[in-house]
C-alpha cells in the first residue's frame, strides 16, 4: 500500500514544483503564472506532509517530528538568508519579523488547532506536560534572548545587538537548542511520546499501519526535502506578487514575512493537525514547539555569521506591541502546559492570541 502512494502522486508533485521552481525561479511573472505557481506550491506543501508521515512512522518520535521541524526551518533560514542579501536596508528587520512571525505562527496558530482538533476529537487533548513545559520553556528564553533583549541592550542604538551580543546571543540560541535536542532524543525521549493508550489512535487516518521499507522511508526523505526546497523556493517566486499587493493594499511591510512564514509552515500546520486528528496530541505539540525553537535556535547563529558579509543594519528587537502578545503568548502557554489535558477553551484562546498577531500585523 505505501509503495503504490508513494509511486503515485506524491513522487511526481514535488518533480513538478522542481521544474516550475527552475522555470520561474528570479523572474517577474505575469499573475495567471502566480495563480500557477501557487497552485503547485499547495501540492508540494501536500506532498511533504505525506512523506513526512511515512518517514515519522519510520523512524518512531519523536525523531519523526523533528526531522520535519528541522528540515523546514533550515530550507528557511536559506531563505531568509537569500532574501537579506538581495533586499539591502529594506531587509533589515526581515529576520526579526520571520521567525517572530514562525513563533506566534506556531505557539499559538498550530498549538491552537492541535488542542482544538484533539478535544474536539476526544473532548479532552491528552499530552505529556513535562517534555511540552520543556519545549516551551526553552522556546520562550530563546525568544527573550534574541528578540526580547536587543530592544534594551545600550551598546548600540536602536533594537540591535553589538557584534559580541550577536555572537552571544548565537552561541546561547545554538547551545540550547542542542541540548534540548539531546533531551529529546536520549536523555528523556518518553517526556515527548503520545500518552494515550495504543488502541485509543486512529490507524486510518494518514498513518499506515504497516512499517515502510528502509528503501521506501529514503525515498520519502529525499522527497521531503525536495518538496520543502520546492515550498520554500515558490513562496520566494510568488513573494513579489506578495509584496505589491501587499503595499497596493496599504498594509506594513512586516505582513510579507508574515504571509511568508504561514506558507513555509503549511507542511507543519497539516502535519500537527493531522497528528492531533488521530489522537496524538503530544506529536502535533512536539511540531509547533519544535519548529519554534529551530526557527530561533538556528536563524540566529546562521544570521550572525552572514552579517560577517552583509552591509546593513540588523534589526531583531520586537516593538512594544509584538512584546506583549509574546508574553501573553508564553503565560497563557503555561496555564495551558501545566494540567497536561487541555480543553476547546484552551485552543479557542491560542487561536484568539493567532487572530490578534494576524490583525495587528497587517493594522498596527
Amino acid at each position: 500500500m505505501i509503495a503504490a502512494l508513494t509511486t503515485r502522486w506524491t513522487l511526481f508533485v514535488p518533480i513538478l514544483a522542481a521544474l516550475v521552481l527552475a522555470v520561474t525561479w528570479g523572474r517577474d511573472i505575469p499573475g495567471v503564472v502566480v495563480a500557477v505557481v501557487s497552485a503547485v506550491l499547495v501540492g508540494a506543501v501536500l506532498s511533504a506532509v505525506y512523506h513526512a508521515e511515512v518517514v515519522a512512522h519510520r523512524v518512531g518520535e519523536p525523531y519523526g517530528a523533528l526531522i520535519l521541524a528541522v528540515a523546514v526551518t533550515v530550507i528557511e533560514v536559506a531563505l531568509i538568508v537569500t532574501m537579506m542579501i538581495s533586499g539591502g536596508d529594506k531587509a533589515a528587520s526581515l529576520a526579526r519579523d520571520t521567525v517572530f512571525a514562525a513563533v506566534m505562527i506556531t505557539c499559538n496558530g498550530i498549538f491552537g488547532l492541535v488542542l482544538l482538533v484533539g478535544a474536539l476529537r476526544r473532548r479532552i487533548a491528552v499530552f505529556n506536560p513535562e517534555g511540552t513545559g520543556a519545549a516551551l520553556a526553552t522556546v520562550a528564553t530563546l525568544a527573550t534572548l534574541s528578540l526580547v533583549l536587543p530592544t534594551f541592550t545600550t551598546s548600540k542604538p536602536g533594537p540591535e545587538f553589538s557584534p559580541a551580543q550577536l555572537a552571544f546571543a548565537a552561541v546561547a540560541s545554538l547551545a540550547l537548542y542542542g541540548l534540548f535536542v539531546m533531551v529529546q532524543t536520549v536523555r528523556h525521549p518518553d517526556d515527548f511520546l503520545p500518552v494515550e493508550a495504543s488502541g485509543a489512535i486512529d490507524e486510518d487516518e494518514g498513518m499506515h499501519a504497516e512499517l515502510p521499507s528502509n528503501r521506501i522511508a529514503l525515498i520519502s526523505l529525499g522527497m521531503l526535502v525536495l518538496a520543502l526546497v520546492c515550498v520554500v523556493g515558490l513562496a520566494k517566486v510568488v513573494s513579489p506578487a506578495l509584496e505589491s499587493g501587499i503595499a497596493s493594499a496599504g498594509l506594513p511591510q512586516a505582513a510579507v514575512g508574515v504571509v511568508i512564514a504561514m506558507l513555509v509552515l503549511l507542511p507543519e500546520t497539516l502535519a500537527a493537525v493531522n497528528s492531533a486528528r488521530r489522537n496524538q496530541v503530544q506529536i502535533g505539540l512536539n511540531l509547533a514547539l519544535g519548529s519554534a525553537m529551530a526557527s530561533i535556535g538556528l536563524t540566529i547563529p546562521v544570521i550572525a555569521i552572514a552579517t560577517i558579509w552583509l552591509s546593513g543594519p540588523l534589526v531583531l528587537g520586537l516593538g512594544a506591541t509584538q512584546m506583549v502578545l509574546l508574553a501573553l503568548t508564553f503565560v497563557v502557554g503555561t496555564l495551558t502546559v501545566v494540567p497536561g489535558r487541555a480543553t476547546l477553551l484552551q485552543g479557542g484562546v491560542h487561536l484568539a492570541l493567532f487572530a490578534a498577531f494576524v490583525f495587528l500585523a497587517a493594522s498596527p
